[in-house]
This record gives structure tokens, sequence and C-alpha cells, in this order.
């Protein structure tokens, strides 16, 4: 699994003890229904959302499995507690003519403007999640080709385009600001802070948010509205879903077709072209 699984995993156990050692029994095999019921309730309370409820029970029932399986239980109750139902939410996303304002929200004033405008025209351009922007190297980018390697989740690797608006925009970066935060022999990560080390994750998160609020946009925006306003902008393109579904680096159809849902100006206008009465 990916670190930031086994960081979220890790985690979720670590506050499920915290209560067990304030309301849990001695043993851990006298875990029973009842009792994990009420930490549901206690994360419900907490007004945790239904995916990370359902995420810590998944880490609990991982843990008590691993518990049977080297005999220290002879069998888990945990696997008889059914997971919370899941409501199907649509992802929201910005309109181009707020993307295209974001990309042009860093300035002069900022401290270092090329790398963030060549960041968030990556994001928008590729649809990369915000750990895999982190994970590139210089090796990584073809910019004279138009494109890029990008490791997603099961370190996947995957071919992914760049626009002339991104590649620009890199270009500009290596060339005026990267050169002076990191020689070249110091380190090979694309994105860089001003030490030379590679951007953060939670970096990258704050960055998108700061200018999102710059430009006037929700709290709400993150590097993930980024990737889905990729992917629906580009069915409302005409992009194939299968397509689409490899540039995303999806490993089920069944994840990439959410935008389906969000998308509907190409549908309608299909509709008007091709229905008599349209």
């Amino acid at each position: 699994m990916s670190a930031n699984t086994i960081r979220a995993y890790r985690s979720d156990l670590l506050q499920f003890f915290e209560w067990y050692e304030a309301h849990g029994p001695e043993r851990l095999r006298d875990v029973d229904l009842k009792l994990l019921a009420r930490y549901l309730n206690h994360l419900t309370e907490r007004q945790l959302a239904a995916r990370s409820i359902a995420r810590h029970l998944v880490s609990i029932k991982m843990f008590f499995r691993y518990l049977v399986l080297e005999e220290v239980l002879l069998e888990s109750t945990v696997e008889l507690l059914s997971s919370p139902k899941l409501w199907q939410y649509l992802p929201a996303i910005l309109s181009p003519d707020m993307v295209d304002q974001l990309l042009v929200a860093p300035c002069a004033a900022d401290r270092y403007p090329l790398r963030d405008r060549a960041l968030l025209a990556l994001l928008y351009a590729t649809g990369c999640r915000a750990s895999e922007t982190t994970t590139l190297q210089l090796r990584d980018m073809q910019l004279k080709e138009g494109y890029c390697r990008c490791r997603g989740k099961g370190d996947k690797e995957r071919i992914v385009s760049l626009n002339p608006i991104a590649r620009n925009a890199i270009q500009a970066y290596l060339e005026h600001e990267r050169c002076e935060m990191a020689r070249p022999d110091q380190t090979d990560w694309l994105f860089v802070t001003r030490n030379g080390n590679a951007l953060s994750r939670i970096m990258v998160w704050k960055l998108v948010k700061k200018y999102a609020a710059r430009i006037g946009c929700s709290s709400t925006v993150s590097p993930h509205t980024l990737r889905h306003s990729f992917a629906t902008h580009m069915l409302a393109g005409g992009a194939e879903i299968r397509a689409l579904q490899e540039m995303l680096g999806h490993a089920s159809i069944s994840t990439t077709q959410i935008y389906t849902h969000v998308e509907h100006s190409r549908l309608k206008s299909v509709h008007q072209k091709y229905h008599p009465r349209g």
C-alpha cells in the first residue's frame, strides 16, 4: 500500500486504541458488537463523514483479521459489523473561466510565482493527484514532446500530456527559479522548496487553497478540485471515457463514470443536434 494509505490506517488505529483504553474491556477477545457500535457512534458524534467512518472500520477489521491470522484471537467479531451506507457525492469543479483566473493568480509579490504557476498549470493540464506531482522528477519531463511520466497509486506509471500553457509555465520555472532554488546535483525533484527539498503534498494543498482564495473561490477548493475539473472539461470537449480512465490512472472504469453524471452540456448538445425536435 502507498505511504499515505499506511499513514491513514495507522492514524485510525491510534484513535481507536485511545478510545478503547477509556471504554474497552481489559482483553481484546472480549470486544463485542455492542462496544464497536459505541465506537462508531463516537465517530459519528465527532461529525466524521460516512467515508471516513467506513475507512476507520476497515482499519479495525484488518487489525482484528491480523490477530486471528496470528492466532491471538480465535475469531473476529468485527467482521459482523457492516459499514455505513455511502452516498455518491458528485465532485465540485471550477468553470473554465475560474481555472484561467487561478492559473494567473501567482504574481510578482509572491515568493516563487513561476513555480506556483507551473504547479497549478500541471495539476489542471494532467489531472494528477497532489501526491503524484510531488514525486515528479526532472527526468520524467519531456517538454519538447509535450508529456511527462507520472507514478500513481500502487507505483503504476502512466504517460500524461502537457498542453502548451503547462509546458511554457514549467519551462519558465526551470529556467528562472528552480535553478536558484536547487542545483542540478542537489536533487532531481521537479517541484522544490527554497532549500531544494521536494515540495510536500501538504504544501501543494496550501498553495492551491492560497490562490483559490485570492480569486474568490470556495474554501473547499483543493488540488483534487483541479483533477475533477480536468476530467469534467475533457468529457465536455468530447473525450472518450476509456481514454479519460487511462489519463486519470483509474484501475476501474466505474471510478471514472462519476464524471458522466457531472458533465451535462455535451449530452445536451448531442440531443439538440440529433433529435428531430431538438
